[in-house]
């Protein structure tokens, strides 16, 4: 059975809010040894913003800090501790979510070791750090404070306890995520996929991000995608200037019941907003006023229904479209799902599912197939070790013209209807 770990093992530390002990904290960091174990707490579902509100660091002989971000406001001290530990590695549990927030504070690691990368590519069945920390630590963490709302100050003391726990466990974690890593013979796909994800630039803004709200494949009409797109882009405006998550301001059913009701009296609009909102004192005599103007917008200031499809079509239609690139494509995925499967870690670890659809959308060549699938997989972000591993699996499943057809048997105590 696993060891609960109830508080750190050397002991909480005191919160860091002063500059002065951010400094204290920098010496203390410089004194010890090997690499740095960070996280970061945000408030996501509260906040519109991803910035941090609390930053963990560990390490071996200098020490746990619990350092106040908002607090701690000297954009000097950040960038000084991001030049002292250049040179270090940096362990993140699942880092593609808090690189954005330290990033924001000066802290660009050129280093990394990825634990939960690293625990789905030797292929762990279960990656948070939790059930990690169980499995390859023999450790209980305690998770019940994950979605706590972290701008709230003062921090409780058992948040903090929480957090603290989340960075005394991950260099040990770390090590045994290596050394698994090494008995699997798979250290240098991890080591490959860590570096590659410090070279990914940021995600590009959406187009039309208003069009992601839940329901709205529902509208069938111009009219009432206006009136989302206008009172989606009031809410995403109010939201970001009041740092509030947007969906606190009110959420998508409301503004899709608003959009297909759209009320005539504001005293029904404002029952619609008020009873899906958590915000003090929205806008909503301007939102109502909004609506009004948008109803009496000319045809041609209407958006589309339908947008033009950036890049290849979706899979549902290749059968259609496509019939050839969809044969490759039934044929290459099953031959992905295969290999995943031999070398025990998931699909999307061994390769993107965009690289196989843009390696089997065009008809490839006649001669140099194995040219082709190593340049088309390396051009759309394919590392060389999946290239290396998928190649001689993906050379038949390209020169395939018929849909792979897959045969689902009966149970043996099926009954007929």
């Amino acid at each position: 059975m696993p060891e609960p770990l109830l508080t750190p093992r050397a002991g909480l530390p005191e919160l860091i809010v002063t500059n002065s002990a951010f400094e204290a904290a920098l010496t203390e960091l410089q004194n010890g040894t090997g690499p740095i174990a960070v996280d970061a707490e945000r408030a996501s579902g509260y906040k519109y913003s991803q910035r941090a509100y609390l930053i963990q660091i560990f390490r071996r002989g200098g020490g746990l800090h619990l350092i106040d971000p908002i607090a701690v406001d000297s954009p000097e001290l950040w960038q000084r501790m991001d030049s002292l530990f250049k040179e270090c590695e940096w362990i993140i549990h699942a880092s593609t979510q808090d690189l954005p927030c330290l990033r924001e504070l000066g802290i660009y690691p050129e280093h990394l070791f990825d634990t939960e990368l690293g625990g789905r590519i030797a292929g762990c069945e279960r990656v948070g750090l939790g059930p990690l920390s169980e499995s390859l630590l023999e450790l209980q963490l305690a998770k019940e404070h994950s979605a706590v709302d972290w701008s709230i100050r003062p921090l409780k003391q058992e948040w903090l306890t929480y957090a603290a726990l989340d960075v005394d466990v991950l260099i040990d974690l770390r090590d045994a995520v290596e050394s698994l890593l090494r008995e699997k013979k798979k250290l240098h796909w991890a080591q490959a996929d860590f570096a590659q994800i410090l070279k990914n630039p940021p995600n590009p803004p959406r187009i039309d991000p208003w069009r992601k709200t839940s329901g709205i494949h529902k509208i069938k009409d111009r009219m009432t995608l206006a009136i989302v797109r206008s009172l989606w882009t009031a809410r995403d405006e109010f939201a970001r200037s009041v740092d509030i998550a947007a969906g606190r301001i009110f959420n998508d059913e409301a503004l899709m019941e608003i959009a297909v009701k759209r009320p005539t009296k504001i005293e029904d609009f404002l029952k619609i907003v008020h009873r899906r909102s958590r915000a003090t004192n929205p806008p909503t005599t301007e939102w109502f006023a909004l609506l009004q103007s948008t109803l009496e917008l000319p045809l041609e200031e209407l958006p589309a229904l339908r947008v033009p499809s950036v890049g290849l079509p979706p899979v549902k239609l290749w059968k259609e479209r496509n019939p050839l690139g969809h044969a490759r494509l039934s044929h290459a995925r099953a031959a992905v799902l295969t290999l995943a499967h031999e070398l025990e870690l998931p699909a999307e670890n061994l390769v993107s599912p965009e690289v196989i659809r843009q390696l089997v959308w065009r008809t490839p060549p006649t001669e140099g197939l194995s040219e082709y699938i190593k340049t088309t997989m390396a051009a759309h972000g394919a590392r060389p070790w999946q290239i290396s591993e998928l190649l001689p699996h993906l050379l038949q499943p390209l020169l395939e013209t018929e849909p792979l057809v897959i045969v689902v048997e009966e149970s043996p105590d099926a009954t007929e209807e």
